[in-house]
């Protein structure tokens, strides 16, 4: 079982930065894949991006690549999801979640643990 708390959202205009921070509890979080997820109000939860359990592997959708880097800091039980650039297009509610085996995944079936999520609103 891992635990995951999301933090760092907020409202930024259009062209600033955030970075969210997931903190995750247990002493295995070295060993999940782990990956950020967003949903807009009436849409399906979107992939944004994943990373590997030592952070060497990483995954974006073209839609956020280039402006959003994923990171992690295993001594801290800690995944990062900094966001540049950012677009009215990128509000929505951003979730951290974490997958116990291989491959990195952008299906959100395939991830076991969540967390609650933290509000991200980019005003134009």
């Amino acid at each position: 079982q891992v635990q995951l708390v999301e933090s760092g959202g907020g409202l930024v205009q259009a062209g600033g930065s955030l970075r969210l921070s997931c903190a995750a509890s247990g002493r295995t979080f070295s060993t999940y894949i782990m990956a950020w997820f967003r949903q807009a109000p009436g849409k399906e939860r979107d992939f944004v991006a994943a990373i590997s359990s030592r952070g060497s592997v990483t995954s974006y959708p073209d839609s956020v690549k280039g402006r959003f880097t994923i990171s992690r800091d295993n001594a801290k039980n800690t995944v990062y999801l900094q966001m540049n650039s950012l677009k009215p297009e990128d509000t929505a509610i951003y979730s951290c979640a974490a997958r116990d085996r291989l491959p990195l995944s952008k299906f959100t079936t395939e991830y076991d643990f969540w967390g609650q999520g933290t509000q991200v609103t980019v005003s134009s």
